[in-house]
């Protein structure tokens, strides 16, 4: 899910992107960020699940924050966003105090100035029901973002998933959901898509992941971030023979 957000951003290929991962939890999604070459900060509630990218040793900076109070960076500050499974919890009311349209709407409103203009959100959440779905994108919508849903295979009940894709300044033409053609070809779709998409990652030269090379540049990553790393020898990258 996190490709297919980041992939919903439309980020430039000619540079790095400072990315927003709403909901970061252990920083798996950054992973991904970090493996396409772009910078990420992670917010999230819970901190055992910071601890936890806290030992992972993840690429991204981390912030101990509730998205219900707003989000605390300066205005024009990413070039994007994505939220995995996360934003659908402002709906909760855990506290007498919460007001679920109020948290929402704090959280909207703070992230659409912290995005610089032009830019994306791209949110995958997993609505209750129709009401919270309605409750989620008028809030966006109010904060004054422009967008709508993308739901990819839609007819589905295992694989669909739900992407709020919104646009920042000028509206821009809202991507179309995988599997929508038809249900009997889901899965060849899928497979073309797939099959796409390895292409155009190759066209942009990235390395294949777990190859010497792409180990190569992610300890280089480390070290401009000033972190402890090991000296490349002849043995990086290389894998280990089965034991008998």
């Amino acid at each position: 899910m996190s490709e297919r957000a980041v992939e919903l951003l439309g980020l430039p290929e000619d540079r790095p992107c400072l990315l927003l991962d709403v909901g970061c939890g252990s920083g798996l999604s950054g992973d991904y960020i970090s493996d396409e070459g772009h910078y990420w900060i992670g917010m999230d509630i819970s901190p055992a699940m910071l601890d936890v990218a806290v030992e992972r040793e993840v690429e991204g900076d981390l912030l101990l924050a509730d998205v219900g109070h707003g989000i605390p960076f300066r205005p024009g500050m990413f070039d994007g966003c994505i939220s995995i499974s996360a934003v659908q919890w402002l709906c909760n009311a855990d506290k007498k105090s919460h007001s679920p349209p109020k948290r929402l709407y704090r959280f909207f409103s703070t992230l659409y100035t912290a995005l610089a203009r032009g830019s994306r959100a791209v949110l995958q959440l997993y609505p209750e029901n129709t009401e919270q779905l309605e409750l989620i994108t008028a809030q966006a919508m109010r904060a004054g973002f422009t967008g709508g849903m993308v739901v990819d295979y839609p007819n589905s009940a295992k694989a669909k998933k739900f992407f709020l894709c919104l646009f920042v300044g000028a509206s821009g033409t809202l991507p179309k959901g995988l599997g929508t053609e038809c249900a009997d070809g889901e899965e060849v779709h899928q497979a073309k898509f797939t099959n796409e998409r390895t292409r155009f990652r190759n066209a942009k030269g990235k390395s294949v992941k777990k190859s010497r090379d792409w180990i190569l540049e992610k300890k280089e990553r480390r070290r401009r971030q000033g972190k402890e790393v090991r000296a490349d020898t002849k043995y990086t990258g290389r894998k280990r023979r089965p034991r008998f």
